[in-house]
């Protein structure tokens, strides 16, 4: 360590230089991603992208291609209705592909299905334009849904989310750091090393968007981590720093040398907890989510990088005097004092606290998406709103439902005409289904009669658990049961099975995610620490931090009053993406805390404290630290909470009061009230892991006293 960190000061000003050249092409890059990012959530190899190649290949459609026309109408004539719809199919030839799927009258509007054979993101790129024509063929007051029209309209708004956001976070650290640190140079370098590296992690991300999916909410979560980390690894090196540079004996570079030896070590350890915990969402064979953990363990990795590159350059610039502000500790001093003194009791308290914090998270339930969590502002939004005043939301969004008969030229024939009539009969007495379409011509039977479709209209939008069972209940129908051939094969596609798909994809997944999350974690901090009880204190500490995070936030978004008063939307259900990403990111966030409080408690212990003395020398120079980079988190991730969309408000509420009690009651209070009453047991392990040092443990009530 040494010899790389006097490596790096030799050559700053060339370090500098690479920084801040992966500054600009971060610029760079950041500038021309959106137009790489997609909300797609498709999942290869799965019924519903079975379905999705079919309806590809011989329907010439993509599902996440379709645009849906709303037209409300009073009075109207057949005759007029009639027009309108041509209006329509005139003006959607802006399109590249474009095809009238589906048109309906119902309730007083109009409903127009618009097929293309368009990629999402290729398709979102024609909404203002389809939306021009349709307003100059002089069908005023059509509004334009789907999910290109939805990507295209909360792109921007997303955009503008991540910059007020940015303003807010940035504003409460700075407010933060001049507090802390006073009026000093000192306060640039969180955010010099953010800006470095988050554009780095931002052009990595580029360079994956040309090749595979990334989804749209990938650089406001990639910038509230590097945010996040760049304060914590920081604040971290910096307050070591001051202790080292504030005797006359030491010159700047052989602090920052003692700096880098210690503190760094803590941030290595850190970093590899953090990428860990957010590296298993690779497992996850969800594009999207894979993307993001590929983003966000980058975070973690090269927040490393800059730590033994930049972050010594950056101490020997803007470390000019020796006269450090003094920082009181005597606050955390007396609650370490009084800790010590009352570890049961703290411990019991603490415990009683988190259960009732957490008791809602029993409630918890899941959707693939929303489509009511979308700015009311949008048309694409408000079209749904009419929708589902009118007729029901899942009326945009309609199953379809393919059968390949086996053989050219089946659909039209009587028996099969018979068979698709008795299927839709029956489809149409199920209470969660509005309409069923179906048809011997185009849009229901492709050119070489193999394969027919049916459009089945659900009430409720396709996140909804009726919706859900509904897609359960169409994969298991019985098709010789109507009349068709023992050959026909039944396929169920459409966004309710997309959404279908990501819930048991998720529910697969998730155990093996937790599971290989904690059994690495546990491997990296008993190497790491040089015990067994410290890893698993440190996990069980973390689900229980996470168990208190998933129980507010279905309190909050659950309780009417309570979404209102926080602004927040009011939703039964959460985004299962974003309950997945909220346990890995929190995870890695509240293990940061723990690294740091254990390893300060760990070197007071080497130095020849005692347990009790080396816990209370631990909380009281690192009380500081945790408080303040929690603090300034939580600023940061409320710009995500006062944003527009529903799962992002549910990763910022989720993390802003999940890091709270995880700063506070779990990791000021439960952590060294539970590692009083372990006494030495904090620091058992077998030989093979503690190595030469064979020292067994002794009685509990000879470290208490």
């Amino acid at each position: 360590m040494a010899r790389w960190t006097r490596f790096i000061l030799r050559n700053r000003i060339s370090v500098l230089a690479l920084w801040l050249l992966i500054f600009i092409l971060g610029i760079l890059s950041s500038s021309n991603l959106n137009s790489h990012l997609t909300t797609s959530l498709a999942i290869p190899h799965s019924p519903s992208a079975q379905t999705d190649a079919l309806l590809t290949q011989h329907f010439n459609e993509n599902i996440e291609g379709t645009f849906t026309v709303i037209f409300p109408f009073k009075n109207a004539t057949n005759s007029q209705i009639s027009t309108f719809e041509d209006q329509i199919s005139i003006a959607s030839s802006i399109v590249p592909t474009a095809s009238i799927a589906e048109e309906k009258a119902l309730g007083g509007i109009l409903l127009v299905n618009i097929n293309t054979s368009l990629s999402l993101a290729k398709a979102a790129h024609y909404t203002p334009l389809l939306r021009r024509e349709i307003r100059k063929s002089g069908v005023v007051g059509a509004l334009v849904t789907g999910p290109p029209a939805i990507e295209s309209d909360v792109t921007p708004v997303l955009s503008s989310d991540l910059h007020r956001g940015e303003i807010i976070g940035l504003s409460i650290a700075l407010l933060l750091l001049i507090l802390i640190l006073g009026f000093s140079l000192q306060v640039l370098i969180p955010f010099i090393f953010a800006a470095a590296s988050i554009s780095a992690t931002i052009s990595l991300v580029f360079l994956i968007s040309e090749r595979s999916i990334v989804v749209l909410y990938t650089p406001n979560i990639v910038e509230l981590i590097g945010l996040g980390l760049a304060i914590d690894y920081s604040l971290l090196l910096l307050f070591r720093f001051r202790r080292e540079f504030g005797g006359e004996s030491v010159d700047r570079d052989e602090a920052i040398l003692r700096t880098m030896a210690s503190a760094g070590r803590t941030i290595a350890i850190s970093s590899a907890t953090v990428a860990l915990a957010l590296s298993t969402l690779i497992f996850v064979p969800v594009p999207f989510i894979r993307s993001l953990g590929i983003a966000t363990a980058l975070v973690p990795l090269i927040s490393l990088a800059a730590t033994f590159s930049l972050l010594p350059v950056l101490l020997s610039f803007l470390s000019i005097s020796r006269q450090i502000r003094k920082i009181s500790t005597k606050p955390f001093a007396s609650l370490a004092t009084f800790i010590v003194k009352r570890p049961l009791v703290v411990a019991i308290s603490s415990v009683a606290i988190l259960l009732a914090l957490s008791s809602s998270a029993l409630a918890l339930h899941l959707t693939p998406s929303s489509l009511t969590a979308i700015p009311d502002q949008l048309e694409s939004q408000q079209a749904l709103n009419i929708v589902s005043s009118k007729v029901g939301s899942g009326v945009i969004t309609p199953d379809q439902l393919v059968i390949d008969l086996g053989a050219p030229g089946s659909a039209t024939t009587q028996d099969i005409v018979a068979a698709r009539n008795n299927l839709s009969a029956q489809l149409l007495k199920k209470p969660d289904i509005f309409v069923v379409a179906t048809g011997k011509k185009t849009p229901y039977v492709e050119k070489t009669g193999r394969y027919l479709r049916l459009f089945v209209f659900p009430k409720e939008s396709f996140g909804s658990s009726q919706a859900q069972n509904l897609v359960k209940q169409m994969r298991h129908i019985a098709l010789t049961k109507y009349g068709f051939p023992p050959t026909a094969t039944l396929y169920v596609g459409g966004a309710a099975a997309q959404g279908a798909d990501l819930i048991r994809e998720l529910s697969r997944t998730f155990p093996w995610i937790v599971l290989c999350a904690l059994l690495a974690t546990f491997a990296l901090l008993c190497g790491a620490f040089k015990s067994v009880f410290i890893p698993i204190k440190a996990i069980v500490l973390d689900l229980i931090s996470l168990s208190v995070a998933y129980g507010i936030v279905v309190l909050a978004f659950g309780n009417s009053a309570i979404a209102k008063f926080l602004g927040i939307y009011h939703l039964n259900q959460i985004e299962a993406w974003a309950a997945l990403f909220l346990f890995v990111l929190l995870f890695g966030i509240s293990m940061d805390y723990e690294v740091f409080i254990i390893s300060r408690i760990k070197e007071a212990r080497d130095s020849g404290f005692s347990n009790s003395e080396a816990i209370s020398e631990g909380v009281t120079q690192t009380g500081i630290v945790v408080t303040t980079a929690a603090l300034i988190f939580i600023g940061a991730v409320c710009g995500l909470a006062l944003g527009h969309f529903a799962g992002l408000q549910e990763i910022g509420i989720g993390l802003a009061f999940g890091v709270f009690v995880d700063a506070t009651i779990v990791r000021g209070l439960l952590l060294p009230s539970v590692m009083v009453l372990l006494g030495r047991w904090n620091w058992w392990a077998p030989i093979f892991i503690r190595g030469q040092n064979k020292t067994s443990p002794t009685p509990l009530h000879e470290e208490r006293g």
